[in-house]
């Protein structure tokens, strides 16, 4: 069966072109104008995946999905015009699965869409990533790679959850508790993830598993 995607958008023509390009894909879009209408709807019968506007009006996009995460982790691809990093940063902590800017494009909201429902559907293959907590030993495939404690710190987190955006200082937090003695800057994360970026490619070429988010920081989507 083709997935139900959930556009939640006030603007008439761009929830039109979504859900064009939502059934060109082979989706079924349903269209909501409001977020009360949609909340409502989601507790009837909830879709495969909600793409959800952050200004809305009555219920906005926020309040919207920190109620649906209270009965529901269906994947939210959260759209706005605001670009502030606070707002992207309050989207994800709202449960918030990606995030776009507007104005975006159509095609990359549908490649977004196509890598959320690949991850979360339920005959996914096994990661290739295998996380040791104990031992702080992360595999791919199986063969261990050779990590400091810093770069163990950033991709154990970013490898338990997946699809989420961490910004460079929530990364420098979490190398620091693996390297209490790390003295560094935010930026120092670029070089971190640079180093972590080689090894997976020595590990599963080809593969681009950390992805870079303009203004925001880095998601691990492999």
């Amino acid at each position: 069966m083709n997935p139900r995607i959930a556009i939640v958008e006030d603007e008439p023509e761009l929830a039109a072109l979504v859900a064009d390009y939502a059934r060109a894909n082979d989706y079924i879009p349903e269209l909501f104008h409001d977020g009360a209408a949609a909340l409502a709807a989601f507790k009837a019968s909830m879709p495969g995946l909600v793409v959800l506007d952050l200004m809305l009006p009555g219920l906005d996009g926020l309040s919207l999905c920190r109620e649906l995460r209270a009965f529901s982790q269906v994947p939210v691809i959260m759209v706005t015009a605001r670009v502030e990093e606070i707002d992207r940063l309050l989207g994800l902590d709202a449960g918030a699965d990606d995030y776009l800017c507007k104005p975006f494009s159509p095609r990359e909201l549908m490649a977004r869409i196509r890598a959320i429902l690949r991850r979360t559907r339920p005959d996914a293959p096994a990661p290739a990533f295998s996380l040791d907590e104990g031992a702080r030993r992360i595999a791919v495939h199986g063969k261990p790679l050779e990590l400091t404690p810093s770069e163990y710190g950033i991709l154990a987190a970013l490898v338990r959850r997946p699809g989420q955006v961490f910004s460079r200082n929530q990364l420098l937090d979490l190398a620091r508790a693996g390297n209490p003695n790390l003295d560094a800057n935010d930026r120092a994360i670029d070089s971190h993830v640079k180093n972590l970026r080689r090894k997976l490619d020595a590990a599963l070429p080809g593969v681009e598993a950390i992805h870079s988010i303009y203004g925001l920081g880095y998601r691990f989507d492999p």
